[in-house]
């Protein structure tokens, strides 16, 4: 069975989760905004968390859409203002995953995202959901990935 992590990640959290997907065999596409997050926290905060309430599709730079060849998709993403990255709003609008086996992975620094998880289930119902509270920091969270 083919394999596939679509990510992003702002703070390395995403990056923690690759590797160890990598390891399992997936095949990783990182996903990058066509146009940079502020550099200072506090207006990462405010810019990125007042567009995910928004449910804003950020722009991507040179994102792959074909998912043709995978059975297994995993997404994921930053919890932003309680809700699912911009970019990964993006992947959701511009990927066809019908037919697919689809997790999300959302990593956050509390570890729980209900107003995200409401938002997968409203384009994916039967979707997986795993939280992870913050992996890079944390990496004893990435064996809840291990029955992936």
């Amino acid at each position: 069975m083919a394999k596939l992590f679509i990510y992003y990640s702002l703070s390395g959290n995403g990056d923690a989760v690759a590797a160890y997907l990598k390891e399992k065999g997936y095949e990783i596409r990182k996903v990058e905004p066509s146009k940079k997050p502020p550099k200072k926290f506090f207006f990462q905060i405010m810019q990125c968390g007042f567009n995910a309430g928004r449910r804003y599709c950020e722009p991507l730079k040179n994102y792959n859409t074909d998912v043709s060849a995978f059975d297994e998709i995993v997404i994921g993403s930053p919890v932003w203002n309680g809700r699912l990255s911009c970019p990964i709003n993006t992947v959701l609008k511009e990927t066809d995953l019908k037919g697919k086996q689809v997790t999300f992975v959302l990593y956050s620094g509390s570890g729980e995202a209900a107003k995200a998880e409401q938002q997968i289930r409203t384009i994916i119902p039967d979707a997986a959901i795993i939280h992870l509270k913050e992996p890079k920091k944390n990496p004893e969270t990435l064996g809840r990935l291990s029955d992936l």
